[in-house]
């Protein structure tokens, strides 16, 4: 299955909770695509010493899972961002399209 999924926040235990489904699914062979969204461009700051977010985020990125983040979110923060590509809504609708379940976190 091709399940899409947005994370659009920095709050701790969802995103560690969306990271750990994400690795799930591809552990479970499937294509797993993650576009951040809005503050979810932040992903890479979230700190938490419950909520490994960080260590999820690593094991998604060494089990190739791809993740796009929206490029006008970057800029509004004026963000340096190298994490993954830069992408457009035509690429978050592009995911939307191709994927058989989306979720939103």
């Amino acid at each position: 299955m091709k399940i899409g999924i947005v994370i659009s926040q920095t709050e701790p235990e969802t995103v560690w909770n969306a990271l750990r489904f994400s690795n799930t699914a591809i552990l479970e062979d499937h294509e797993v695509k993650i576009f951040l969204l809005g503050a979810g461009v932040e992903i890479e700051k979230i700190k938490s010493e419950k909520f490994n977010v960080q260590e999820q985020l690593a094991k998604f990125n060494e089990l190739s899972g791809i993740m796009l983040a929206c490029g006008t979110c970057i800029k509004s923060r004026n963000m340096q961002f190298e994490a993954c590509p830069i992408s457009t809504m035509k690429d978050m609708l592009k995911l939307v399209v191709e994927s058989d379940k989306v979720l939103t976190f």
